[in-house]
């Protein structure tokens, strides 16, 4: 995000966000979204494309686009990284089998230039299916560790946060985090 880009926002005091939601399919992005809405989440079909959700978190508009994850439909994320402000991605903590696409889909996405200072969100979800609060922690660790967020670009702060989206467990102190992050970095003179 250049400097221009950060002037503008500022004098326009437009207060929008934009949030980019990926991660691989079924991994519960739609079922988030609208759990944060307070929509039912009993029933979700497959994304097939995008949706965009706009809600309000204080004085600020959150747009979020909840993109597809299919094997096929990863090729046009590209299409929505412009003007992204902060990006979650969404693993599912159930699949752990999957994490290693996981890891390079991520990685991918992390070295697109669009998407430069976009703070980076990793929400573990559907831990409400694991019921040890100890296995719970070491699917998060075991997480972060195969994504390697270590050695993610130092221009993206990044936080791992585990969640279930139907029970709604951490998802607003995700939404929380991710708005503040963008918040410090586009609306400096913000009271």
């Amino acid at each position: 995000m250049g400097l221009l880009t950060i002037i503008r926002k500022q004098r326009l005091k437009d207060r929008e966000m934009r949030i980019l939601m990926l991660g691989l399919d079924n991994a519960g992005k739609t079922t988030i979204v609208k759990a944060l809405l307070g929509e039912d989440v009993k029933t979700i079909s497959p994304t097939l494309g995008f949706n965009i959700r706009t809600l309000e978190h204080g004085k600020y508009k959150v747009n979020i686009w909840d993109a597809g994850g299919q094997r096929t439909l990863r090729p046009f994320w590209k299409n929505y990284y412009e003007d992204t402000d902060g990006l979650i991605w969404v693993v599912d903590a159930t699949a752990l089998d999957r994490l290693e696409d996981c890891r390079v889909e991520l990685q991918k996405v992390l070295t697109e230039d669009r998407l430069a200072g976009a703070c980076l969100l990793i929400m573990v979800n559907k831990l409400d299916a694991i019921g040890d609060e100890i296995l719970k922690k070491k699917v998060v660790q075991q997480v972060e560790k195969v994504l390697m967020l270590g050695k993610v670009d130092s221009t993206h702060s990044w936080k791992v946060i585990g969640c279930s989206a139907y029970d709604g467990t951490n998802l607003q102190e995700g939404l929380d985090w991710v708005v503040d992050e963008i918040k410090s970095r586009l609306f400096l003179l913000d009271d």
